[in-house]
């Protein structure tokens, strides 16, 4: 009997190509996906007969623990600030035994970088500083309460510190997601190909390398790096180039006009979030393999159209 495996966040933007990846090199994985209801089921069911679902969301606590406790490994894709379900998880997941430990590999995401412009409030401009989760692990795990994601970071962390050896953790910390992918939802492949080596490297005997795992388990995913304003001009030029609009200039706008139309947008698109991906390289192998995010843009506006065009 195969390996078990919890997801939560299988019809996402993120799991469900995580989901994919996992179920095209694992065949023999028993699979186990939390869904809000018999639709997002079938949605799945159709493509991947052999997963069992069980029907909930973020807040079935019980639910949730129930099947922690019976997961070799729980892959949380779902939400990076939902405290209830970290709890849940983390309390599932005590019920293992030291001698057969379980696993969770929880997502956060690089916002938790931002929090210098967000305490100074200076936003659209460049910093030097560059965070990374090999030798500079300790301070990411050390930053301010108030960054994004820290609380429930720290909650993770907690947990696994009190579980004595019941349960190993890993944090995933991915940047910008963009691309089509390959799940009932969208997202880009190589961090599908991320989550699918810590689960094959949480599997292995007695958790394989530890440096994965636990206060050190801090994995950035990042290809490279872009500013916002190159990509805004990038993209006007190639939605006028496919004549969708008139004009290839772009305006700028203060922040608080930002705010006003996109609340916490100039968060989204004004600060440094900086980091490199030295820890998946060194120990997993893993190497990112996809276009760039420029490179995707041609595609991704042909798209747009199409489905502004659907509507």
């Amino acid at each position: 009997m195969g390996p078990k495996i919890f997801i939560i966040g299988g019809t996402g933007y993120i799991g469900g190509d995580a989901l994919e990846a996992i179920v095209n090199a694992h065949p023999e994985y028993n699979i186990t996906c939390l869904v809000r209801n018999s639709d997002k089921g079938a949605q799945i069911g159709s493509r991947y007969p052999r997963i069992r679902f069980v029907y909930g969301d973020l807040d079935s606590d019980d639910l949730i623990a129930d099947e922690a406790a019976k997961a070799d490994v729980v892959l949380q894709c779902a939400s990076s600030d939902h405290a209830g379900v970290v709890e849940a998880l983390t309390a599932g997941l005590a019920r293992h035994t030291a001698s057969k430990p379980g696993c969770l590999i929880h997502t956060s995401g690089s916002a938790i970088l931002s929090f210098a412009d967000t305490e100074s409030r200076t936003f659209g401009q460049a910093a030097e500083k560059i965070y990374n989760d090999w030798d500079g692990v300790g301070e990411i795990t050390s930053i301010p309460d108030h960054a994004y994601h820290r609380h429930i970071d720290k909650a993770v962390l907690a947990a696994a510190t009190t579980a004595k050896g019941k349960f190993r953790i890993a944090i995933v910390c991915p940047p910008t997601i963009y691309g089509e992918g390959r799940g009932t939802g969208n997202t880009r492949t190589d961090l599908s190909r991320l989550y699918l080596l810590l689960l094959e490297e949480a599997l292995k005997e007695g958790g394989g390398n530890l440096k994965a795992w636990g206060s050190e388990g801090y994995f950035f995913a990042e290809n490279g790096e872009h500013v916002w304003s190159d990509i805004s001009s990038l993209v006007a030029k190639e939605v006028y180039k496919q004549g969708l609009i008139d004009s290839q200039e772009v305006e700028s706008l203060t922040s608080d006009t930002i705010h006003a139309l996109v609340p916490g947008g100039p968060v989204l698109w004004g600060s440094n979030s900086r980091g490199r991906a030295i820890r998946a390289k060194s120990i997993l192998g893993w190497h990112p393999q996809e276009k760039s995010l420029e490179k995707t843009i041609p595609e991704d506006v042909r798209l747009e159209a199409l489905r502004k065009q659907n509507q």
